[in-house]
C-alpha cells in the first residue's frame, strides 16, 4: 500500500528527540504532538521518500507502521523523510509525530560517570 511504510522485521524503531529548529516547527499545533526521528535501514530509500512525497503532494497522510516493544502494532504519521546512501547501504530518516504520552524517548544527559559532582 502506498499510504504507509511498514517495518517488516527487526526490533521496534528507536526514537530520538528532535533538536533541529526546522523539525521542531513540524509539531506546532493545538494538541501538542512530539516530533521524533527514527533511522531505518532499507533496500531502496529514495523510493520510500518518493512514496511520501506522492502522498503529501495530494495532501494525504502517510504513516509508519511498526510493532512496539510489546509486539503490538502501532502507527504514526510521517511528517518528513530523507534517504541517505551510506557505506552499509540505504538509510531512511523519518521524522514522525507521536503522542508524548505513548512513546519512550531516551535522553543522553552527557553524564558518563554516573557520579554526583
Amino acid at each position: 500500500m502506498d499510504d504507509r511504510i511498514t517495518i517488516i522485521e527487526g526490533p521496534p524503531p528507536v526514537f530520538e528527540p528532535v533538536q533541529d529548529g526546522w523539525a521542531l516547527s513540524l509539531s506546532e499545533s493545538p494538541h501538542l504532538p512530539m516530533t521524533v526521528l527514527t533511522r531505518l535501514r532499507t533496500f531502496n530509500g529514495p523510493a520510500l521518500v518518493e512514496r511520501c512525497y506522492r502522498r503529501w503532494n495530494i495532501r494525504e497522510p502517510i504513516h509508519l507502521h511498526y510493532r512496539n516493544d510489546l509486539g503490538m502494532e502501532e502507527r504514526a504519521p510521517i511528517v518528513a523523510a530523507r534517504a541517505l546512501d551510506t557505506a552499509d547501504g540505504h538509510m531512511l530518516l523519518l521524522w514522525i509525530s507521536v503522542d508524548p504520552r505513548n512513546v519512550h524517548v531516551d535522553l543522553d544527559t552527557g553524564d558518563q560517570g554516573g557520579r554526583d559532582q
